[in-house]
């Protein structure tokens, strides 16, 4: 088995643009894969002609995702985790205006984006969201490839609907996962922690020097994504009006202290009042300006998705700045290891994909893994890890995935802010809990999470056909 089909934890924790995971770093990345396909067929020179279908989802709430825009930003070859995210709108701009793309920066070719990319309501039979490039050759030959996003920026060329089915083997990691079960067995036999099982994981994958540097750079862009949250005033596009919350909540809350980096924020925020009502403002706050960032095709770091992205950076900046005013880079690191693996463990046996089990997918899993990587931080046993990261799903088990607007605004953002509380509440009900007598395993909320995804309507699911969605007039916003 190849290294690739492992789920490390930089699977689960990458960087990209936002609004959605699924519906803007997975096109993005399809249409990088698109044309590394074209390379290797050598076909790439022959192009005279491209066009992009979209289906089910990500034609539904593709425009509120910015799905198309993700799609040429890759067709032109800019890279989702470097690219100036400032000449965003200037790209697409050119495009729009001379009917040009230049194709990975190397073929210019006649393109109309009103016309050569299709928003179609059908849904393909293998994933809601499915993605289908077109060309056609100097030749007069035609070729196509199809993908699907199925969450988390992943892509895959064919998906099957019953993802409990298409788990992968992990022999290639010396402690191979596939339940929350093995984890425990490990940490007993081996006498470790979670953190400690996975970083072994790892390090069959990379060299310490490369998880420390891929770690730091995680947690450099969730932090960026706050203070940039919090620090920018306004309104989000998309036509909602959504007025940015983070920026006068974090002014409120910051009173008289002064900084000028984010670093000097953080020791500013740690000279504040930390009485409970401002604990719960402040991890808000984390989790609303990161979704605020991610809205506005901002950069953010999946976790395990964009529209659940502002959970797990807003729990552990409430360890690091509330909790434990000590903690440095090997609590982040631990952090992130456990809360890598958790979600791992729901993208094997559920999904993280909103369009195939609804927000429970994102925000659920988020919250869980928020959950675990705490609890390991405060002292809690493996046990202890799973049964928080259990109760943190088992309290968004059902919760619908319907955007007003297909906009990753109008309920998500908020929602963030509530899986980030959970997340706290549930690793101290864990921390005060005999978890060998815990009535719920972590595999049997996974199972369910995936029976209720199955029985969940199709609306429910990133569509933007039901609740809030066709609940809310658009034209009173």
């Amino acid at each position: 088995m190849r290294k690739r089909e492992c789920i490390s934890v930089f699977d689960m924790l990458k960087v990209g643009v936002g609004p959605s995971s699924s519906h803007t770093l997975g096109p993005w990345r399809a249409a990088q894969r698109w044309i590394t396909e074209l390379k290797q067929k050598e076909r790439f020179s022959e192009l005279e002609k491209i066009h992009v279908d979209l289906y089910g989802s990500l034609s539904l709430t593709g425009k509120g995702h910015a799905t198309d825009i993700a799609i040429l930003l890759g067709l032109l070859g800019h890279d989702p985790v470097t690219m100036d995210i400032s000449i965003i709108d200037s790209e697409i701009e050119r495009i729009r205006e001379s009917g040009k793309l230049f194709l990975n920066g190397e073929k210019e070719l006649n393109f109309n984006i009103s016309e050569d990319i299709k928003f179609n309501r059908k849904f393909l039979e293998f994933h809601p969201n499915g993605i289908t490039f077109r060309a056609t050759l100097n030749n007069g030959k035609k070729t196509s490839s199809s993908f699907y996003s199925i969450g988390g920026g992943f892509v895959v060329k064919k998906e099957r609907k019953n993802a409990s089915k298409k788990m992968k083997s992990f022999q290639e990691f010396p402690f191979p996962i596939e339940k929350a079960t093995d984890l425990v067995q490990y940490c007993k036999a081996e006498n470790k922690r979670i953190s400690d099982i996975v970083l072994e994981n790892e390090r069959s994958l990379r060299s310490d020097e490369e998880i420390d540097a891929g770690l730091k750079q995680i947690w450099k862009v969730m932090l960026e994504s706050m203070y940039t949250g919090c620090h920018t005033d306004g309104t989000l596009p998309g036509g909602l009006n959504v007025k940015r919350r983070a920026f006068e909540m974090q002014e409120r809350l910051i009173g008289e202290e002064k900084y000028e980096s984010s670093e000097e924020w953080i020791a500013a925020i740690r000279n504040t009042e930390v009485r409970f009502r401002q604990i719960l403002k402040w991890v808000s706050c984390f989790a609303l300006s990161v979704n605020e960032v991610n809205a506005s095709l901002g950069r953010v770091v999946t976790a395990p998705t964009n529209g659940s992205a502002g959970t797990v950076p807003a729990v552990l900046m409430y360890y690091m700045v509330i909790e434990n005013h000590k903690a440095g880079f090997e609590e982040i690191k631990r952090f992130m290891l456990v809360a890598g693996e958790i979600g791992s463990l729901f993208k094997k046996g559920a999904t993280i994909s909103a369009a195939m089990g609804g927000c429970q997918a994102e925000i659920g899993v988020s919250s869980a893994m928020a959950a675990g990587g705490l609890t390991e931080l405060l002292g809690g046993t493996p046990e202890q890890v799973l049964m928080a990261s259990e109760i943190a799903m088992e309290h968004h088990l059902g919760l619908t995935c319907d955007p007003i607007g297909g906009l990753v605004q109008v309920p998500c953002i908020e929602r963030n802010a509530m899986g980030a509380i959970k997340a706290i509440n549930a690793a101290e009900i864990a921390m005060e809990s005999d978890a060998s007598r815990a009535k719920v395993p972590l595999d049997k909320v996974i199972e369910t999470m995936w029976e209720t995804a199955k029985d969940m309507s199709t609306k429910y699911k990133e569509t933007s056909e039901g609740g809030l969605a066709v609940k809310v007039n658009l034209s009173d916003c």
